[in-house]
């Protein structure tokens, strides 16, 4: 059995679906990773995967360039002859059903996590390119033994309203998981007084809250609070919403806030922070940053908009909600918490607490395995039942070195 993974970066692959790679591995099954050429893929190799590039820019628009593009898919995926391909991303789930279909493979997943730009954004560009995405969508996706995986409601019920796809084809699927054993609470004195210190991490997108985070940080400083406000996460050049590098950098010179950039160990960043921060009015699917600091005990300030609100179900019990686009809404939050370390505790307790429930890394993949089951002719099913847990804490390892 063969399974071919697609995504739109080696860097999404490699941080995302490699615990899904292990443990189809582990299942028997031979894995390739497909993505554009990047830092990461070579990476791949140290856990035993292969790694093929294919030559896709996410942002063109070039008609010719697309269509080279998909031929190349079609060669790649002829050549391979995987039994089932699954893709991630609008793009490359569009792309890799096409490609699919013309090279035979059998079966197809495709997972939308989030709507992203072209369905969040009010841009001239975006609201021009939403109708054709649509129409594009509607004619390559839930065809044939296929299944669309969404991480969310909002999610399937915007595919609904849509119709980009059967409903009967669609797969709730909450979030990529996290690794509850490396993410995990740090030990530390709940009565004991230190800064705050908040953590936002995700792709330096405007509407991810970046500027809103920076002026809330600005905010409480004028205020004279003692809070340190970091910056995890790197500039996308590939999305017309990205924050300029030179204005991250405008932010860490004026003292507003410590950028961080890419951070290979998150989990070590974390048990450092006090607070994740992510006032995303983006088209979340459920965000990564945000699973990530509930297993690690964290108190989570977030928007109550689709994605986010699969993480921060209650306010004032496993996080705390703010107003979109407000820097005035986010600041008051993290005051609070500053004020309030009881309460600071308490979120974090109940943070982890839902990600043992609903985000726990193994549950996530083994569903994922059961989406497959139901389109490869014979499952795949485990020969030996902990080899998985194996090859993932050697992962582990290998990442942090």
């Amino acid at each position: 059995m063969k399974i071919a993974l697609f995504a739109n970066t080696d860097w999404y692959l490699y941080n995302f679906r490699l615990s899904t790679a292990l443990r189809l591995r582990s299942l028997g099954a031979d894995v390739v990773m497909v993505s554009p050429p990047g830092e990461f893929g070579a990476r791949f190799a140290e856990h035993g995967i292969r790694w093929r590039t294919l030559p896709m820019n996410r942002s063109s628009l070039n008609p010719v360039r697309e269509a080279l593009v998909l031929r190349k898919l079609t060669q790649l995926l002829a050549a391979e002859g995987p039994d089932l391909l699954h893709s991630f991303t609008v793009k490359c789930a569009v792309y890799g059903a096409v490609a699919a279909r013309t090279a035979k493979v059998p079966a197809i997943v495709n997972a939308v996590a989030g709507m992203g730009y072209v369905f969040t954004s009010d841009d001239i560009k975006a609201r021009a390119l939403r109708p054709i995405v649509s129409t594009l969508m509607r004619q390559t996706l839930g065809h044939g033994n296929s299944r669309i995986i969404l991480q969310n409601p909002d999610d399937a019920e915007l595919f609904a309203a849509l119709r980009l796809a059967p409903a009967d084809k669609v797969r709730l699927i909450r979030s990529s998981g996290v690794d509850v054993e490396r993410f995990s609470p740090a030990m530390r004195d709940p009565a004991a007084r230190h800064p705050l210190r908040v953590l936002l991490a995700a792709r330096l997108l405007w509407e991810k809250g970046i500027r809103e985070y920076a002026d809330a940080a600005a905010l409480l400083r004028r205020e004279g609070r003692d809070i340190e406000f970091l910056l995890a996460g790197m500039p996308d050049p590939g999305n017309p919403r990205s924050v300029p590098r030179a204005q991250v950098e405008r932010w860490q010179q004026q003292g507003t806030l410590e950028w961080l950039g890419h951070v290979d160990d998150m989990a070590a960043l974390m048990r450092r922070c006090d607070v994740v921060a992510l006032p995303s009015y983006y088209r979340e699917g459920v965000p990564k940053s945000l699973i990530e600091g509930a297993a690690s005990g964290l108190a989570l300030v977030t928007t109550d908009l689709p994605g986010c609100r699969e993480v921060v179900a209650e306010h004032g019990s496993d996080g705390l909600h703010v107003e979109p686009r407000s820097a005035q809404s986010l600041a008051r939050a993290l005051a609070r918490l500053d004020d309030d370390r009881q309460l600071l505790h308490r979120l974090g307790v109940q943070a982890r607490e839902r990600s043992l429930r609903h985000f726990d890394q193994r549950s996530v993949v083994d569903k994922t395995v059961e989406v497959y089951n139901e389109l490869l002719p014979a499952p795949l099913q485990d020969a030996e039942p902990r080899r998985w847990d194996v090859e993932r804490n050697r992962a582990i390892r290998a990442s942090m070195n």
